[in-house]
C-alpha cells in the first residue's frame, strides 16, 4: 500500500471521531512519516510521542510501548477486548501490563503500527494522550469508590471531572515535569494519596445545618530517588473549589518549577523539590493566591460545580448456582481473600488477581466476558496491578468463581503477601538495571513453598522496581527491592537494595529503610530471612513496620550481612547473572530515560 493510500485509509477510519482526536492521530502518522524520511528531528518526535502516551523500548529504536490512560481506573468489557485485539495484532507476547497508575501498557509495538493502534483505542473510548511526558498524568482513584463501606462519599465524579478538565488542556502540555493526582474516599488509603503531587481525600463539614462535600488536598508528595510525603494544603477545600485549586497548583508549578535542561536539574523538576526550595508555607500562599486570581477572572460561562454520583445496582439474571456446585476449599479461600463486601447489601467486589501485573489477550477477553455477564461490565483497574469487578451479586459469586477458574484466573491472595507489585524492569524499560519480573517470579516460588500457611505474614506487601525510580513503589512496601549494580573484580554484577518498613496512611507516607545491598540471585533468600525473622520474633498483633521500629534496622541488617558478600566470578559464576535473564551477560548500561524529556 502506498503512503497516499495509507493516509486515505487512516482518514476514513477517523471520519466519525472527535475533531481533536482525529487531528492528533493524523499528525502522529505524519510525524512518523517525517521521521522515517529524515525530515523530523528525533528529539522533537520523542517529545511529541511522549505527550501522546508512547515511550521508547530498550534496545529497539523502531519499537515502542503504548500506555493507555484508564482515567480514574474505569474500564468496560468492550475496552478490555479492544486491548486484547491490539495485543494479538501488535505485540510479540500477545499480552498487556497493568501499571501502578491504573494504566494498561502494550509493549514492543512497531512504530508503523502506532496510528492503527491509536485509532482502535480512540474508537473504543480510550486515549493515550498525556499518559507520558511533562503533563498531568493519569488521574487515579480508589478502585472501591462508590461501593466501599468505609468511604466518606464516592470520589468517582470528582476524579472524572478533574481528569477531563486537564485532558488536552493547554495548561498541561509543557510542564517542568509530570504531575500525578490521586483521589481517595476511604479510610484505608487504597489510592496512596501521600505519595502524589496532588492527593485529594474526601471530607465533609456541616454549614448552617447542611452537609457540604469537599476535600483535604495534599500537595508535593512523590517517590523516586528522594521520596517525600505530601503536605496538607488547607483543612477543607469545598468541592466547588476542587478544579480551581488543582488548576492553581498546576499554574504555580508551571511558572516556578525547575526548567533548566541539564540532567542534574531535570531530576529536580518535580513539585516536591519546589516545595523544598520555597518551604511549604510559601508554596501554599502562592497556590491560594493563584486560586483567588482564577476565581476572580474566570468567564461567566465557567462552572466548577461537580454533581455527586450514586451508582445503582445492575439488573443481572441469576438462576440458582452452577450445576453440580459444591463449594470447594479453594472457592472458600478465594472468597475470603478476593471478595470484599460492598456497602450495598447483597453485593460484593471481586478482585481478579493478575500475577506480576500481566494479562494475556485470552485472559483479557475472559475477564470481559465474566464482567459483562455477572456485573453489567463494571470494572476498575487498581494500582495493585489487579482488576476489580464491582456490583457482583452475592448470589452470583459461585458463577463468577467458576468462570474465572475455567479461565485460569481464580488466583487467591489478592492484596496480600503473594500479590507482588513490580515494574516492567529491564525487559523493556530503558532506565532499569534489573529484570524485576525475574525477581517477582522467584519470590513467588519462595512464598508458595514456604509461607502460604503462615497467617502472620499474609498482610505484608512486597514491591519491586528495576531501578531507584520507584515505579514499583518499593519505598512504601513492607519489604521492597530496587535494582542496582556493582563490580566484582571488574565484572558487573546485578544487585537489589533491600528496604523494610514502608507504608502509607492518610496524610503521611512512611518510607522503607534500606537494610542491605545483595546480589540479585540472593534477593529471594533475603526475603525468606526477613519473613522468618518477623514470624519468630514479633509480638502478638505487631505489624511489620512496628516490628522493624522495635528491633531496629541494625538488628535486621545483621540477619542479611552474609548475603552482601560478593564472591569472585570463578567462585560463583551464576551470581553474575540476573534473575529472569539467565542466558544474558549482565551489563550495567542503561539507556536515555524519557520520563524527564
Amino acid at each position: 500500500m502506498s503512503a497516499i493510500q495509507q493516509a486515505e485509509d487512516l482518514a476514513l477510519q477517523l471520519a466519525d471521531l472527535a475533531p481533536e482526536v482525529r487531528a492528533e492521530i493524523l499528525r502522529f502518522a505524519d510525524e512518523i512519516e517525517r521521521l522515517d524520511s529524515g525530515l523530523a528531528d528525533p528529539d522533537d518526535f520523542k517529545r511529541f510521542r511522549l505527550e501522546n502516551g508512547v515511550y521508547g523500548i530498550r534496545g529497539a529504536p523502531d519499537r515502542h510501548m503504548i500506555r493507555v490512560k484508564i482515567r480514574f481506573g474505569e474500564i468496560n468489557p468492550d475496552q478490555l477486548e479492544t486491548t486484547a485485539d491490539l495485543a494479538d495484532e501488535f505485540t510479540p507476547t500477545r499480552s498487556v501490563h497493568l501499571t501502578t497508575r491504573q494504566d494498561i501498557q502494550l509493549h514492543n509495538v512497531r512504530r508503523r503500527d502506532l496510528p492503527a493502534a491509536l485509532v482502535a483505542l480512540a474508537r473504543s473510548g480510550m486515549t493515550t494522550r498525556e499518559a507520558c511526558g511533562n503533563t498531568v498524568r493519569n488521574v487515579t482513584a480508589c478502585p472501591f469508590a462508590g461501593v466501599s463501606p468505609t468511604e466518606v462519599f464516592d470520589v468517582t465524579p470528582y476524579a472524572d471531572a478533574v481528569s477531563l478538565y486537564f485532558l488536552r488542556n493547554p495548561l498541561n502540555q509543557s510542564l517542568p515535569r509530570k504531575l500525578k493526582f490521586a483521589f481517595e474516599g476511604c479510610s484505608e488509603d487504597h489510592a496512596r494519596t501521600p505519595i502524589h503531587d496532588i492527593g485529594a481525600v474526601a471530607a465533609v463539614r456541616e454549614v448552617n445545618g447542611r452537609i457540604e462535600r469537599g476535600f483535604r488536598i495534599y500537595v508535593g508528595g512523590g517517590l523516586g530517588a528522594q521520596p517525600v510525603s505530601a503536605s496538607l494544603l488547607e483543612e477543607f477545600t469545598p468541592a466547588d473549589l476542587l478544579i480551581p485549586t488543582c488548576e492553581a497548583i498546576v499554574r504555580t508549578f508551571d511558572r516556578n518549577g525547575e526548567r533548566r535542561p541539564e540532567h542534574i536539574y531535570r531530576m529536580r523538576a518535580r513539585l516536591k523539590f519546589l516545595a523544598r526550595e520555597w518551604g511549604f508555607e510559601k508554596l501554599r500562599s502562592a497556590i491560594i493566591n493563584e486560586r483567588r486570581a482564577i476565581m476572580a477572572t474566570r468567564s461567566g460561562l465557567v462552572d466548577f460545580h461537580i454533581d455527586p454520583l450514586e451508582e445503582t445496582a445492575p439488573e443481572i439474571d441469576i438462576h440458582g448456582t452452577p450445576r453440580d456446585w459444591s463449594p470447594s476449599l479453594h472457592y472458600q479461600e478465594w472468597k475470603r481473600t478476593n471478595v470484599v463486601k460492598q456497602r450495598q447489601r447483597g453485593y460484593s467486589t471481586v478482585v481478579v488477581r493478575c500475577p506480576l501485573g500481566d494479562l494475556t489477550s485470552t485472559e483479557l477477553r475472559a475477564v470481559a466476558g465474566v464482567a459483562r455477564r455477572w456485573c453489567a461490565g463494571r470494572i476498575r483497574t487498581a494500582i495493585s496491578q489487579n482488576l476489580v469487578l464491582r456490583w457482583v451479586s452475592d448470589e452470583a459469586l459461585p458463577w463468577v468463581y467458576r468462570d474465572l477458574a475455567e479461565a485460569g484466573l481464580a488466583h487467591t491472595d489478592a492484596h496480600s503477601l503473594a500479590d507482588i507489585t513490580r515494574c516492567p524492569g529491564a525487559d523493556t524499560c530503558q532506565l532499569a538495571l534489573t529484570h524485576s519480573r525475574g525477581l517477582a517470579e522467584a519470590l513467588g516460588d519462595v512464598l508458595a513453598s514456604e509461607f502460604t500457611e503462615i497467617p502472620e505474614v499474609q498482610d505484608l506487601s512486597m514491591k519491586i522496581s528495576g531501578c531507584m525510580n520507584s515505579c514499583g513503589q518499593h519505598h512504601i512496601a513492607d519489604i521492597g527491592f530496587y535494582g542496582a549494580s556493582t563490580e566484582g573484580e571488574g565484572v558487573p554484577l546485578p544487585q537489589y537494595i533491600v528496604l523494610v518498613g514502608g507504608r502509607t496512611e492518610e496524610g503521611k507516607a512512611h518510607f522503607a529503610k534500606p537494610v542491605a545491598r545483595v546480589p540479585a540471585r540472593r534477593a529471594p533468600e533475603a526475603a525468606r530471612r526477613l519473613l522468618s525473622l518477623y514470624q519468630a520474633e514479633r509480638t502478638e498483633e505487631e505489624s511489620f513496620s512496628g516490628f522493624i521500629n522495635r528491633v531496629s534496622v541494625k538488628r535486621v541488617r545483621t540477619v542479611l550481612d552474609d548475603l552482601t558478600v560478593i564472591p569472585t566470578i570463578e567462585e560463583q559464576p551464576e551470581i553474575y547473572r540476573d534473575l529472569g535473564a539467565d542466558d544474558q551477560v549482565f551489563t550495567a548500561e542503561v539507556g536515555a530515560g524519557e520520563c524527564a524529556s
